[in-house]
């Protein structure tokens, strides 16, 4: 997870005592991916936001209030607005929770698994520090009033010249004659 730069949020319960460790209520998984995403107007967009991967809360503690607690936490930690986010392959309960507590509901269309919210091309992108974690911990990002963005400028493209093209005809796939 390091090297992909996740982090995972956990909610324990430690008044619950299977084996006396407590019990796990539930997840927030989040990342920075690289999406291109279209705007409002339909223009491609290459963007690199912080992701929803994964959020779970165990069904016999569901409405009770703890994944908005969870999600409250994570936003708190990042340092971003819900509409700043992007997120791989909702499910339909976790639409109608955003809805009900960040008011989410005007979806930009796109034509990959993630969903953004309208808003999400709203405000001006500042890079985050080069490490999630580190950014977390610093005490400079304790005391810096400006929220961190959801997403980095990345990097300028590179001339036609250096892009090599890519075959599939150049890797071995391994699969059966006649396919």
């Amino acid at each position: 997870m390091q090297s992909n730069r996740h982090v995972v949020y956990i909610l324990k319960d430690g008044s619950a005592r299977p084996a006396g460790k407590g019990a796990i209520i539930g997840f927030i998984k989040v990342g920075y991916k690289k999406l291109f995403v279209l705007d409002d107007r339909e223009a491609h967009n290459e963007v690199e936001p912080l992701c929803i991967l994964d959020f779970y809360i165990h069904e016999s503690v569901q409405r009770h209030g703890h994944g908005r607690e969870l999600f409250q936490y994570m936003l708190q930690k990042e340092r971003v607005e819900p509409h700043q986010l992007a997120i791989d392959r909702p499910s339909p309960k976790l639409l109608k929770f955003l809805n009900k507590h960040y008011n989410l509901e005007t979806t930009v269309p796109q034509v990959n698994n993630f969903v953004i919210f309208e808003g999400f091309f709203a405000h001006q992108h500042r890079p985050p520090a080069p490490s999630l974690r580190a950014t977390r911990h610093s005490r400079a990002a304790a005391v810096d009033p400006t929220p961190a963005a959801p997403a980095r400028k990345l990097p300028p493209k590179r001339a036609e010249g250096d892009i090599k093209p890519y075959s599939s005809s150049d890797r071995e796939w391994g699969l059966p004659q006649g396919w």
